[in-house]
């Protein structure tokens, strides 16, 4: 006679068909977490970079993130394989065996599986360790050969994880054995989600409420930074809400309006596709909008930080215009003109004169708005000699120029208030300058004192003129540097922070700041990358385990069509209908959603995110359908085996 543990071994042998793809995408998830730690505790990669970039931290929280989508996608995914094996539970009560010897039988089985995936998982997770060190490398810019070792502290959190996991399906399966009665054991596949239609205008005023609700969201998207939080929890909460309700009630009414108006003549290809969808869109409401949204808050991760990434250097440029500037510092910035023409490196050094008082600009939008603020004027002459990219404002105007402009609302709304004035208080009397439009980049390096305002040097002489002796005015002499030479720039800037940068003052180089929010976003899209193939590949491979579930159901259906003298190609053709709606409703309306996100969170980022968000929906839409693929060879053997 077989013992329990015999049993679990057998068991796992025959479906091993069906549990392979659960197995590999449970190596995958927990060899990335491996990798995950491994790197959080690698201190040679870390010496590498900035310190200002919190490497430890971004691994930590990824892992955390990555445990979530693991434990969701085991749970989701064996609770579809016990539905599956309803009936095989039954049968092992039926001839006299007790819940408990059910309930351990399955737990040893789901140990084995796990602890199978688990060291798998370790031994791939080490072995790929250096691959994945040299792609971070890659993206953080950096060069060097790091060795890698074999991190015991991220084997033993591995080893963590892989218990929470059993633990909780554990409990998964001991519910499932005490607490379904025979009945429903048996008649788990067979019990239908739907046996009678919809309510007519209950169902109509839902599905309408869920489009409704989906629609404001969308409608929130547009200006959300003007009341953030509250925006922020409206449009996730009502596109939530309406998801819900789309997948429960409105493409199930809409199905039923379909049916109805062909008088209940749906023909094989229909009735094959529509049919199943139709009695069991209710029951997979939670996990279809689970899917969508997943898939929507994935291609939104991995455009924003694509985004980002690749906008470095531009966002850099826009912030600090100058690779270098000292402020009212005549000595040092002599000094470090010596040290690079000492090392022989090609630099272009400016001067520009530049006046600081205080202020109002006013809003036309709300005249009681007065706050008297800093402002730096700028002569556009001076500014041309550097090199800059402008035009001279004709004399008594002035151009306001703020990098960070978009950050601070929609700018639209803020190009309203243009052209306006400026109020200067001088000695008693008011001197009024137009300020014509706002420019969303800097003219100054981000440090410099004040709000940049850019005027003609004819204005900038009468201004400093008239404020003169004013509180708080002040001339200042910038000193700018340009290093075209890229390699010689890295070799600027070491010596640049070596010596002249202080904790006493504000101090950025261009290079420094590009190679931090390198590294930053790097690490990001690194991250973001890999956490986006654990959630496709945990939504597909919920999608396809459901699929499965529902092909074996159908077997008697496609024997029946046989019978009636239908053939192979016949049956599959519907087959192939209902998995393009399986498969790409979720994902269409994932990437909607995800479109209306990105234009949400647009306002963080200043360049085009059309590029990066095209490629990571065509990466998605490409790995979905491998899947649909999967399903639909796994249906056309299921359909051969029942007309055969």
């Amino acid at each position: 006679m077989l013992t329990v543990f015999e049993l679990a071994l057998r068991s796992m042998r025959q479906n091993v068909k069906h549990y392979y793809l659960y197995f590999f995408a449970l190596i995958f998830s927990m060899s990335l977490y491996f990798v995950f730690t491994s790197l959080q505790h690698d201190q040679a990669v870390q010496n590498m970079t900035h310190p200002s970039v919190d490497f430890f931290a971004g691994f930590q929280i990824g892992g955390v993130i990555l445990i979530v989508i693991v434990g969701i996608f085991t749970i989701s995914a064996n609770g579809i394989f016990l539905r599956r094996r309803s009936r095989e539970i039954g049968l092992y009560q039926l001839i006299g065996l007790s819940k408990g010897w059910v309930a351990r039988y399955l737990m040893i089985e789901n140990i084995l599986l796990g602890l199978g995936a688990l060291l798998a998982a370790i031994i791939c997770g080490a072995l790929i360790s250096r691959l994945f060190v040299l792609f971070l490398l890659n993206l953080l810019g950096l060069e060097g050969i790091v060795d890698i070792s074999f991190s015991v502290p991220a084997a033993f959190k591995t080893l963590m994880v892989y218990l929470l996991i059993i633990v909780i399906t554990s409990i998964q399966m001991m519910l499932k054995v005490y607490r379904s009665t025979l009945l429903n054991l048996f008649q788990a596949d067979k019990r239908p989600d739907l046996t009678k239609p919809p309510k007519a205008v209950a169902s109509a005023i839902f599905a309408l409420l869920g489009l409704v609700l989906i629609g404001y969201g969308y409608e929130l998207s547009g200006h959300i930074n003007k009341q953030l939080f509250l925006n922020a929890l409206l449009m996730l909460g009502s596109i939530v809400a309406g998801t819900y309700l789309l997948f429960r009630v409105t493409i199930r009414w809409c199905f039923y309006r379909f049916r109805k108006r062909k008088d209940g003549h749906l023909g094989l290809t229909n009735s094959l596709s529509m049919a199943p969808l139709m009695h069991h869109t209710k029951a997979n409401a939670n996990s279809l909008t689970l899917i969508t949204l997943l898939s929507a808050m994935t291609i939104t991760m991995i455009s924003m930080a694509y985004s980002f990434y690749y906008s470095v250097e531009q966002e850099t440029r826009r912030d600090l215009p100058y690779d270098f500037m000292f402020e009212n510092e005549p000595q040092e910035a002599l000094s470090f003109k010596k040290e690079l023409e000492k090392e022989g490196i090609d630099v272009k050094h400016h001067v520009v004169e530049a006046v600081l008082t205080m202020g109002i600009i006013l809003d036309p939008n709300d005249e009681s708005r007065k706050f008297e603020e800093s402002l730096l004027w700028l002569p556009a002459e001076q500014l041309k000699q550097t090199g800059a990219d402008l035009n001279i404002p004709p004399d008594g105007e002035a151009i306001l120029y703020n990098a960070g402009a978009s950050l601070a609302g929609d700018l639209d709304e803020q190009s309203k208030r243009y052209p306006t004035e400026i109020e200067l208080e001088q000695h008693g009397q008011t001197v009024m300058y137009t300020l014509r439009t706002l420019m969303e980049r800097n003219i100054m390096n981000l440090n410099a004192p004040g709000t940049q305002l850019l005027v003609s040097e004819a204005t900038m002489d009468k201004i400093a003129e008239q404020m003169a002796g004013t509180p708080d005015y002040k001339k200042i002499r910038f000193e700018t540097y340009q290093v075209p030479d890229k390699e010689e720039l890295a070799i600027a800037s070491s010596l640049y922070n070596a010596k002249y940068v202080s904790d006493e003052r504000l101090t950025y180089d261009f290079y420094t700041q590009y190679k931090v929010v390198l590294q930053t976003t790097g690490l990001l899209i690194f991250i973001a990358a890999f956490l986006g193939l654990v959630f496709l590949i945990s939504t597909g491979s919920i999608l396809y385990f459901k699929q499965m579930t529902e092909a074996e159901q159908e077997k008697q259906s496609f024997k029946t069509l046989r019978q009636l003298g239908f053939d192979v190609d016949m049956i599959m053709k519907g087959i192939i209908r209902k998995q393009a709606i399986v498969f790409l409703l979720p994902l269409s309306i994932g990437m909607l959603h995800s479109i209306f996100a990105i234009e949400a969170a647009s306002f963080m980022i200043r360049s085009d995110t059309t590029f990066p968000a095209s490629i990571a929906m065509a990466i998605y839409t490409v790995i979905y359908l491998v899947f649909a693929l999967f399903t639909i060879g796994y249906y056309r053997n299921i359909v051969k085996k029942a007309m055969s």
